[in-house]
């Protein structure tokens, strides 16, 4: 089993940042890549970056491109989401996901708030 845990959400102005931060513990001996998407009121989960364990290849939606970045720390099995130039429109749920040996994880989530 893998846990996953999230951190780092809260209420930020249009234009400032957030930095996500999402641990994994558990049976992780074989991370295959971890992520990040989001759910905003009303609407369905969207994809928002990943990046891959062992080569750090990462990909991006094109509504957050320029402003997010991805990044992980192996040794602290953690991945990290940078914020910036937030928009009212990334107001969602972010939510942690990691594949770990051909199975999907999801954390439970952290709220992102952006005032306009």
């Amino acid at each position: 089993q893998v846990q996953l845990v999230e951190s780092g959400g809260g209420l930020v102005q249009a234009g400032g940042s957030l930095r996500l931060s999402c641990a994994a513990s558990g049976r992780i001996s074989s991370i295959y890549a971890m992520g990040w998407f989001r759910q905003a009121p009303g609407k369905g989960r969207e994809f928002v970056t990943t990046i891959t364990w062992s080569g750090g290849i990462s990909n991006y939606a094109d509504s957050v491109k320029g402003r997010f970045t991805i990044s992980r720390d192996n040794a602290k099995n953690t991945v990290y989401l940078q914020m910036n130039s937030l928009k009212p429109e990334d107001t969602a749920i972010y939510y942690c996901r990691a594949i770990v040996a051909g199975v999907i994880y999801w954390g439970q989530g952290t709220q992102v708030t952006v005032s306009s």
